[in-house]
């Protein structure tokens, strides 16, 4: 990787009107590494401290002269995060927002696939794709996905390989004023779902994931009060598909163009 490809890189980022934004929230032991590799690649970083009780709110501080943080006192949730950051973006103007986790597990050398991607079909959302066969990817995330993949094409018509990856780019102009309705993580199924009611395309592109072993991951995903959310986001998504979503995708498709 040299100078001169990253350089490349950052200008790109740049005159495509896109920036990085980093949620994060008790990630002490990551979000250092995550924020300065992340810079090596884009100057417009937007980290949201969500509530953090640990060491995380001194150690973005510590970046504070190379990117926006914004924050608040109490947790409110990874889709509240998301939605706190789209807002900033949107005020400063940037016309795509790439997300990416704050623990370590996505891949900054990636970010290069999304740039060339958007590039090449702008306006698109573009969602990374996971590979399954990971040997050290915990056993619930298979089902997990599977599931999410099911409802996500009962409720589109559409498939997807991985429905549930954080690490994504958001073309917040097509969106418009788009934000979640939910505010964990079930947020993500959200505005994936409605996008795709909004006849945006969605493009999966294969990105690497880091899991490191069993007694260092830290997760903030709470099996059954999360499930228990997007079930039952499923099962509003899953109405609301047949009165509006399946109509709305029928009428961007015949005669909205833009």
């Amino acid at each position: 990787m040299t100078d001169n490809y990253i350089i490349t890189i950052k200008e790109q980022m740049k005159n495509l009107k896109i920036c990085l934004l980093i949620p994060t929230y008790n990630n002490e032991s990551s979000i250092g590494e995550v924020v300065a590799i992340a810079l090596s690649y884009c100057n417009d970083i937007i980290v949201v401290n969500d509530g953090a009780t640990d060491k995380t709110p001194e150690i973005i501080a510590g970046f504070s002269n190379n990117i926006v943080a914004i924050g608040y006192t109490k947790n409110r949730g990874k889709g509240f995060a998301l939605k706190t950051g789209f807002e900033e973006a949107r005020r400063r103007g940037f016309r795509y927002v790439i997300t990416m986790d704050s623990d370590g597990q996505h891949f900054a050398n990636d970010l290069p696939k999304f740039v060339q991607t958007i590039t090449q079909h702008p306006d698109c959302l573009i969602i990374g794709s996971r590979s399954f066969s990971n040997p050290n990817m915990p056993h619930g995330n298979t089902f997990a996905n599977r599931f999410s993949n099911f409802w996500f094409t009962v409720q589109t018509g559409l498939k997807l390989p991985d429905t549930q990856t954080g690490f994504r780019l958001y073309p917040l102009q097509k969106m418009k004023k788009m934000g979640s309705f939910t505010h964990r993580y079930e947020a993500e199924l959200e505005l994936l779902v409605r996008c795709a009611w909004r006849a945006i395309p969605i493009i999966p592109i294969d990105i690497e994931v880091y899991y490191p072993p069993q007694n260092e991951r830290i997760s903030h995903f709470r099996p059954k009060k999360d499930f228990a959310r997007i079930s039952v986001l499923n099962t509003v998504l899953c109405f609301v598909s047949i009165f509006y979503g399946y109509p709305s995708m029928l009428i961007h498709k015949l005669f909205i163009k833009s």
